[in-house]
């Protein structure tokens, strides 16, 4: 397998073991044993029929060397797999072993289980990256900062009101992967054409019963070249990866140096460079970043996947055994950095503040432009601020200096006192985010 540093700074461990090649393995086995156990409840073979084939589906019976090197061959893993199975029992029971299954039954009823862990697993990661922006926006509901429009300064905000808007992505993220992982979670048992032929009127039992026994939802119509319920999950996946990326840049926006609002946490050499001592780079950002987009270009590998034809894909389902674990790892791992990138954040409010002046308080010209349209309207205000802008600049001048020479004096005698400060343009900022903050706790603890 080939290095993978990008793995190295922060993979998540717990969804590579989901996509492991021991787990992988194991699920098969699983499927074989519970489709064993499936065929004795529907009463195509006997109870102890069915538990002496189940107990032959173990890891310690299959020579994975081996595995692989047959699997070359036949271009799928289950016809080798099963014929090591065989070779542990006596031919009466050998002979039942897969009997009415297929390849892709097997494999997509082990795929399914792992989506459904996966799934499991991107969601509490989910709600720990939420909890963390949770409390940045409880602490920092009230720190002004400029609000940015197209890179510029537009308008007074808090820092909390901006996290509070990840926040609400985030929870409709959760709300994606779940409704994904209902329709991923179900049964694949319909045979080599879809018809489930070779069980005849025992298919519905059959897979029912393995449904149960796996604990996945049944699902009565074959689902062999209808990729759509796997395309969705790492959809959903890339989308969550996607607000970790957008948090990622802007932690890396306003960290610049000529910004310095928030810094990723410090340390002894994070984020050193080996030439230049005064860097301090945002690693965990860009870590964020790198796995975002490795996430989102595998989901878009994976909508090549619903391409398949006819009652088997040739080709399009191969892309799915990288598409999808490589997603999901992906996507995983930048939930888990940008959770701790998160509640290891440095804010910095006072420079935030100071901020605010650093255009000339230009930053405030909506509202001072609301403020003269009291008495000018609003057409008439807005040319009359624009102006005060232009002016402003080109002779360096705050903004509240250039609209009093801007406009006339009786004007300005009249809106000098009513001309706002930062702090009193914020407009719904404090119950936006506790509007947001209530919202969160509901959808993820039931509060």
């Amino acid at each position: 397998m080939a290095f993978d540093l990008l793995g190295k700074l922060g993979e998540d461990g717990i969804m590579s073991a989901v996509f492991s090649e021991e787990r992988v393995v194991s699920n098969w086995l699983v499927v074989e044993a519970e489709f064993a156990r499936a065929l004795a409840d529907a009463g195509v073979i006997d109870t102890a029929r069915g538990e002496r084939i189940a107990a032959a589906c173990r890891l310690d019976v299959i020579d994975r060397e081996r595995l692989w090197k047959e699997t070359r061959n036949v271009g799928y893993p289950i016809l080798p797999l099963v014929k090591q199975i065989v070779a542990a029992l006596d031919d009466d029971d050998a002979a039942w072993v897969h009997y009415g299954a297929t390849t892709q039954d097997i494999m997509d009823c082990a795929l399914a289980l792992q989506l459904r862990d996966a799934a499991d697993r991107l969601t509490d990661l989910v709600g720990q990256f939420g909890d963390a922006i949770a409390q940045l926006v409880e602490r920092h509901a009230g720190s002004v900062m400029p609000g940015r429009t197209h890179a510029q300064q537009a308008v007074p905000t808090t820092f909390g009101l901006k996290m509070a808007v990840y926040l609400d992505q985030l929870a409709r993220d959760a709300k994606r992967l779940t409704a994904a992982r209902a329709r991923a979670a179900v049964v694949s048992s319909y045979g080599a054409g879809g018809t489930s032929a070779a069980l005849r009127d025992n298919g519905p039992a059959v897979r029912s019963a393995l449904a149960t026994r796996l604990g996945l939802a049944d699902a009565e119509l074959p689902w062999h070249v209808a990729r759509d319920r796997v395309a969705e999950l790492t959809s959903a996946a890339a989308m969550t990866a996607g607000t970790c990326v957008r948090f990622a840049r802007e932690v890396v926006d306003l960290s610049r140096t000529e910004v310095g609002e928030v810094s990723e946490a410090t340390g002894k050499y994070r984020g050193a460079s080996s030439t230049m001592p005064q860097k301090s780079n945002p690693i965990s950002a860009e870590a964020i970043i790198g796995f975002g987009v490795v996430a989102q270009n595998a989901a878009n590998a994976m909508l090549r996947a619903l391409e398949a034809g006819h009652e088997r894909a040739a080709g399009e389902w191969q892309v799915e055994w990288r598409a999808v674990p490589g997603c999901l790892i992906a996507a995983a791992s930048a939930l888990d950095v940008a959770r701790e990138a998160a509640e290891n954040l440095l804010v910095f409010p006072d420079r935030m503040r100071a901020n605010l002046t650093r255009d000339g308080g230009r930053i405030m010209a909506e509202a001072y432009m609301i403020a003269l349209a009291e008495h000018l309207g609003r057409d008439v205000a807005h040319e009359s601020v624009y102006d005060a802008v232009l002016l402003s600049r080109a002779d360096g001048l705050a903004l509240p200096e250039a609209l009093r020479r801007s406009v006339a004096p009786e004007l300005w005698d009249r809106i000098a006192a009513v001309l706002p400060e930062p702090d009193a343009y914020l407009g719904n900022a404090t119950r936006l985010c506790a509007s947001a903050l209530t919202a969160w706790r509901s959808r993820t603890h039931g509060a």
